[in-house]
């Protein structure tokens, strides 16, 4: 069976691109190897390799949450204490 090559072509944030070409030259791959790799993972395993979440703090609720604390803080609903955990100077 004979393997015909492509391009594929996406932009990258200049940083992420350095970095990730560093780490890549310490591990001795190129860039290309590296994708390589992870496209061949992915079709083996019908999945992405690693796992994928999204930060808890962004979450719907959690931001209706954080709204419903602010209106109350400005309508002067919230009540405030002194903690013991937290010094006072």
């Amino acid at each position: 069976m004979q393997h015909t090559q492509t391009n594929i072509n996406f932009y990258l944030d200049e940083t992420d691109k350095k970095d990730m070409e560093q780490v890549c030259s310490q591990l001795g791959l190129s860039m290309s190897a590296a994708f390589t790799i992870f496209a061949k993972k992915v079709a083996r395993e019908k999945r992405i390799p690693f796992e994928l979440s999204l930060d808890p703090f962004y979450s719907e609720s959690n931001i209706r949450y954080l709204e419903g604390m602010m209106d109350d803080i400005k309508s002067g609903k919230a009540k405030f204490s002194q903690h013991d955990l937290i010094e006072v100077e």
